[in-house]
C-alpha cells in the first residue's frame, strides 16, 4: 500500500492535531503556523489547508435518494436526559415486508467536536452498505454541534464525560431495540469516538456484536475480559502515541479470547480517515480501513 504523503510539513499537521484536541490554545496554534509561513508558505493558506472542508469530503449527499435519514431524540436517563442523533437507512429497506426491512445497526461516534457533517456523511456511507446507522451527538445537552469544529471542541470539554458515555450507551441500546433493527449492532468511531467504540464493547458485553475503533483510546485493562464483541483496530503509523497502545491491547484481547485484528497504516497520521481534512487524509489507508470495517461488520454484525 503506497502511503499518501501530506503536502504540508508533518509538524504543521501535528500542530493542528494538538489544537483540535485542546492541548494547545488557538493563539499557540496561530503562532505555530507563523513558523511555517517563513518557509515560503502563507500562514492563511496553511490554516485554510488544515481546517475541515465538509463539502470537499462529502461522498453521499444529504438528498441522495438511495437513503432515508431523520434526526431522532433518544431518552438517556442515566446520562444528560436525552441525546439527539442522525438515523440513516437505505431507501431500499423501506419495504412492506417487516422481515425484509430489518437491518443490522451501526453506531457511528464522532471525534471530540460533536456530530459534524463529516460524521453524518460516514453514517450515510454505512446506509449505502446496507446497514442502518445512528450517529449520536454528544453535544446534545449544550444545543448540539454548533456548525464550527473549534467551537464544538470548546463545548465538548464542558460536557460531563461520564454522562456523555451513558448517552452513547443509551443510543446503542435504542438502536438495538428498534423494530426495524435485527437486534445485532456494531460500533465505530474516530479518536474520541474510537475510544467510545472500545468502551461500548466493554460495557455492553454480549449486547454488541462488533466494534471497529479508528485511532481510539484503549479501554481499562480490567474491563477487557468483559468484551464479547469482535474488535477491529485501526491506527496510523505516524500517530505514534496511539499506535503504541496496540501491542498490549492485542495481548489482552488474545488473553480474553476475543476475535480481533489490528492494523497500523504506513505513512498515515491521526485522523487519516477524514477526507474533510485533506492534509490529514490518506486515501490509500482510508479506503483499505473502510473496506476492512465493512467486511468485519458483514461478518460479525450481519452474519
Amino acid at each position: 500500500m503506497e502511503p499518501t504523503k501530506p503536502k504540508l510539513p508533518a509538524e504543521a499537521i501535528q500542530l493542528y492535531n494538538l489544537f483540535i484536541h485542546g492541548e494547545i490554545s488557538r493563539r499557540a496554534f496561530m503562532n505555530g503556523v507563523q513558523r511555517f509561513a517563513t518557509a515560503g508558505l502563507a500562514a492563511a493558506a496553511i490554516i485554510e489547508a488544515l481546517m475541515p472542508n465538509y463539502a470537499l469530503g462529502q461522498q453521499v449527499p444529504k438528498t441522495d435518494d438511495r437513503i432515508k435519514a431523520t434526526y431522532e431524540t433518544v431518552p438517556s436517563p442515566q446520562g444528560n436526559g436525552s441525546i439527539k442523533g442522525y438515523l440513516v437507512r437505505p431507501a431500499s429497506a423501506d419495504t412492506r415486508s417487516e422481515k425484509a426491512a430489518k437491518l443490522p445497526g451501526i453506531i457511528v461516534v464522532h471525534e471530540n467536536r460533536g456530530l459534524n457533517p463529516h460524521i453524518e456523511d460516514v453514517a450515510r456511507r454505512f446506509a449505502l452498505a446496507n446497514f442502518m446507522a445512528f450517529a449520536p451527538d454528544g453535544l446534545t445537552s449544550l444545543g448540539g454541534f454548533p456548525g464550527d469544529d473549534y467551537k464544538g471542541g470548546q463545548m465538548f470539554s464542558k460536557v460531563d464525560g461520564k454522562k456523555m458515555g451513558e448517552d452513547m450507551v443509551a443510543a446503542s441500546m435504542w438502536l438495538k431495540s428498534r423494530a426495524d433493527c435485527t437486534g445485532k449492532i456494531g460500533a465505530t468511531g474516530f479518536c474520541y469516538g474510537g475510544g467510545v467504540a472500545n468502551n461500548l464493547a466493554v460495557r455492553l458485553g454480549a449486547d454488541i456484536a462488533a466494534a471497529a475503533p479508528f485511532y481510539g483510546a484503549v479501554p481499562a485493562t480490567d474491563g477487557i475480559p468483559n468484551i464479547k464483541a469482535a474488535i477491529l483496530v485501526h491506527h496510523g503509523e505516524l500517530d505514534t502515541r496511539l499506535a503504541a497502545t496496540w501491542p498490549a491491547y492485542d495481548t489482552a484481547l488474545k488473553a480474553a479470547n476475543v476475535p480481533h485484528e489490528g492494523y497500523i497504516y504506513p505513512g498515515a497520521v491521526h485522523g487519516f480517515n477524514c477526507d474533510a481534512t485533506p492534509e490529514r487524509y490518506n486515501k490509500a489507508a482510508a479506503d483499505l480501513a473502510w473496506q476492512r470495517t465493512i467486511d468485519w461488520f458483514n461478518k460479525y454484525v450481519r452474519g
